[in-house]
């Protein structure tokens, strides 16, 4: 087991571990195959993995050294994801289901998962209908994120997406209006109508919200700042907007 922060998030080692975990539909959220291995076995293991929506990745053979704990990992090692993804028409669907007006929570490519957790455990917490996030350069569904998230993870549906701009689009053309934060953002989080049918955006921790998907935002919300410190963290950040949606909506 990978050891992050005091935590262990579950591997699976070997060729013919990984292949038979993805036979039997075990939720995996990557799979990590040595670079330039061009044995047939992790070929067939990279194109099941791709047909099944995971992320994979080619990397030096030196990481697969550093993750494995039996150290006969054959060249792949599959991290598993606490639970299955859904799909963005799942989230949209649950928000039907509940009479309310749709809100979903986009995290564009948020990479710690010690935020990430927090984001989902908030979203959790503030009745959210779902949490998008996209499959490369961000946090997934591990073992780590549910011990951030207090077990929210379990509950919340979460959606990854190959293209946060096209998941975005999906969501404008389903009715919800798109708020991107920033902390230059034109629209003072106090002044900004938030009881419609919403979708937040929160950036990352070091570039915040990338070029095209502010480009596909309707709003960019800014939180008041008092301090002599600019911004908050993502999770944070995400708490603050996401208890305004909440008190907005009289709840």
């Amino acid at each position: 087991m990978d050891n992050e922060g005091g935590f262990q998030n579950e591997l699976i080692e070997g060729r013919n571990a990984v292949t038979e975990a993805l036979r039997a539909g075990r939720p995996i959220d990557k799979i990590y195959i040595a670079k330039g291995d061009t044995d047939s076995a992790l070929g067939h293991i990279a194109s099941k993995a791709k047909s099944a929506g995971i992320v994979v990745v080619n990397c030096d053979r030196r990481k697969l050294d550093a993750m494995s704990v039996t150290k006969a990992h054959q060249g792949v090692v599959a991290l598993c994801a606490v639970r299955e993804y859904c799909t963005v028409e799942d989230i949209l669907a649950a928000a039907k289901e509940s009479g309310e007006a749709p809100f979903v929570v986009v995290c564009d490519e948020i990479s710690d998962p010690h935020n990430m957790g927090a984001v989902i455990r908030t979203a959790e917490c503030a009745g959210a209908h779902g949490v998008i996030i996209p499959k490369r350069r961000s946090a997934g569904l591990i073992a780590i994120v549910d011990k951030a998230s207090a077990g929210a993870a379990e509950h919340m549906l979460v959606a990854r997406v190959p293209n946060i701009p096209a998941a975005l689009k999906q969501l404008k053309d389903s009715g919800l209006w798109i708020y991107g934060t920033a902390a230059d953002g034109d629209s003072p989080m106090w002044k900004t109508d938030l009881t419609g049918p919403a979708a937040l955006v929160i950036g990352s921790e070091g570039e915040g919200i990338g070029r095209l998907v502010r480009e596909s935002c309707d709003f960019m919300v800014s939180i008041p700042m008092r301090g002599v410190v600019g911004s908050l963290n993502a999770s944070a950040a995400a708490s603050v907007l996401m208890y305004e949606v909440l008190r907005q909506r009289g709840v």
